[in-house]
């Protein structure tokens, strides 16, 4: 399978809301021209960043819907389709095969510490029930499952499992996957960890920070591509510098805050997200402001 299409930079969508908690379709579609605009490849649909695990089940699919709407066929699009339970995930799973997705992703069943023969069973019930690629989601720090270098190869045997995405600080295993499975895609999960990520072997990167600043991510990967280490290096300082002022108010909730500074009405976190008070806020847009122009 030609997987060009898979490699480069992919915004994990959030998912903005209106007054009403609905879903804000007219700030959706400005976030995903913005973002085409700029130059990324695809998006990455209904991920962690999108609040997914807080949506109704009616409204997950209602966003898959249309975010497809407003792309068309004009970037490759990657549905998240994860869930603790596999019926649930395979309806997902379906669903965006029908509305024309290029590939499914899932995250590894969570929560009742599943065996490894189980999550396994849970990916290939998934994959089998479909004719799209699967992207292995692999995120030790929030699934609580740790997908090893071994593991993950007992995935990429089966040519239906193009890539990982690969969200995790053991650039190690990163490399190991890699060299192991050239041919498949291996996506950088953490966007602070971008450029470590590309030396070990990664294609490209995966992650939420792209919503609001894909031009700095694509500029990165080209200056990596171009061996241009040194200013590779000076751009993640910079995209450094605001995720560090993200992690002080909550990354999701800054970068909404920092999209409505931007002209894009994302609204506030669903609960139990907690809201940014107006002075942290203040001192976050204050720092990241000036780096987005």
């Amino acid at each position: 399978m030609d997987t060009s299409k898979f490699k480069g930079i992919f915004p994990a969508l959030l998912t903005p809301f209106g007054k009403n908690h609905n879903i804000n379709e007219k700030a959706l579609a400005e976030l995903i021209e913005m973002n085409i605009a700029k130059g990324v490849s695809g998006f990455y649909v209904g991920g962690s960043t999108a609040e997914v695990f807080l949506l109704s089940e009616e409204e997950r699919k209602t966003l898959y819907r249309l975010v497809k709407e407003i792309v068309g066929e004009r970037v490759t699009l990657i549905a998240h389709v994860g869930d603790i339970s596999t019926d649930k995930a395979i309806g997902y799973a379906r669903l965006a095969e029908a509305l024309g997705y290029n590939a499914v992703s899932a995250v590894a069943p969570f929560y009742y510490k599943f065996s490894f023969a189980e999550i396994k069973k849970y990916y290939f019930d998934i994959v089998s029930s479909v004719s799209l690629p699967m992207i292995v989601y692999n995120f030790p720090n929030f699934s609580g499952v740790t997908l090893s270098a071994e593991q993950i190869g007992e995935f990429f045997a089966d040519e239906r499992f193009i890539g990982l995405k690969h969200t995790s600080a053991d650039t190690f295993a990163l490399s190991r996957i890699k060299t192991a499975f050239p041919e498949k895609v291996v996506f950088n999960g953490f966007d602070e960890m971008m450029l470590g990520g590309l030396s070990m072997g990664a294609d490209g990167g995966i992650g939420s920070t792209y919503n609001f600043m894909a031009e700095k991510f694509i500029k990165l990967l080209a200056l990596f591509r171009e061996n241009k280490m040194e200013e590779a290096q000076e751009l993640q300082k910079e995209i450094n510098i605001i995720i560090a002022a993200l992690c002080e108010v909550g990354v999701m909730q800054g970068e909404k805050a920092i999209l409505c500074a931007m002209g894009l009405d994302f609204g506030k976190m669903r609960a139990p997200f907690g809201e940014i008070s107006e002075e942290k806020e203040k001192a976050l847009l204050a720092k990241v402001m000036p780096l987005l122009v």
